[in-house]
């Protein structure tokens, strides 16, 4: 008789570590010093948002390549075509993330794209057939209130497009977060999917930017666009680890600090003031999002 040791299980609602959800924390902490930085180099520098997304990502794409190589990693893939869609998706998303980031007040933008929880849960009904949880729907209803809140202030003080342009993005990264669940199901390692995203999403960034035009990177410059990439490989590095070893709702619970630190740096540093209106359209966003993970 073989003896066979069982493999880990994935971390659940109910297993996995109190202590090991805590990454997360430290995780929203980089997400938010990313989302600060893009802000401030727009900001200062007059960077564009295809230019910022082409260092971000490229950033990533450089150090997951080296990585892979070094450790022997294989980066053929039976997939290109599901590895194409899902990191165009992707790319694009980034693009009009950080666009929201550049235009909108940074609390905005960034819960904007924190609605990719609910148009997920909405594509998992429509593509895969799922039946929701009646928590989920409930979940839904909250966030599209929230939204709707949050949709007058945010045109009255930035206008349609970049208001139109950061909920798109949201969308956009709720169906890429589906398209990972079938990569994942296929049988494809996150570091690939992670890697082919990155690449693609720079390589599309970086067609846009040369229409758009390069701004030339200074001495003064660089340690900000350095900051985006550092700061986003760390965060999703961090957020990773929280999920493969704590406990998958208390994480994704965790994730919304992003939107807190967010709001209360956009507000108490950035002087980017939210009206009662825009504060509870954030806080029912939030709700949202973790009462969709409790069933997701």
């Amino acid at each position: 008789m073989t003896n066979k040791t069982a493999a880990p299980a994935t971390p659940t609602h109910a297993t996995g570590s109190y202590f090991g959800s805590l990454w997360m924390v430290a995780a929203t902490v980089c997400f938010t010093i990313m989302g600060v930085l893009v802000k401030l180099t727009a900001q200062k520098f007059a960077l564009h948002e295809y230019e910022l997304t082409f260092w971000r990502m490229g950033f990533a794409t450089l150090v997951l390549g080296i990585h892979a190589s070094a450790t022997g990693k294989v980066f053929a893939t039976r997939y290109p075509k599901e590895h194409f869609y899902r990191s165009v998706v992707g790319g694009v998303s980034v693009l009009m993330f950080f666009y929201g980031i550049a235009h909108l007040p940074l609390a905005t933008a960034i819960t904007f794209n924190y609605t990719s929880a609910i148009f997920l849960a909405i594509l998992s009904v429509i593509i895969l057939k799922q039946r929701p949880h009646p928590l989920t729907w409930f979940a839904l209803i909250l966030g599209f209130v929230g939204v709707a809140l949050l949709l007058q202030p945010a045109i009255a003080a930035s206008g349609t497009l970049p208001t139109f342009m950061g909920i798109l993005g949201g969308a956009m990264a709720g169906y890429a977060y589906l398209q990972v669940r079938e990569l994942s199901l296929l049988g494809e390692p996150s570091w690939r999917i992670v890697f082919y995203f990155s690449l693609v999403a720079s390589v599309l960034a970086g067609i846009v930017a040369t229409w758009r035009g390069w701004s030339v990177i200074t001495w003064e410059i660089l340690p900000y666009v350095l900051g985006i990439g550092l700061s986003a490989l760390i965060a999703q590095l961090l957020m990773t680890h929280a999920y493969k070893v704590g406990r998958k709702f208390m994480v994704a619970a965790l994730s919304y600090g992003t939107v807190v630190l967010s709001t209360l740096y956009g507000v108490f540093v950035l002087g980017e003031p939210l009206g009662a209106l825009a504060m509870t359209g954030i806080a029912l966003v939030v709700l949202s999002g973790v009462l969709a993970g409790l069933k997701g």
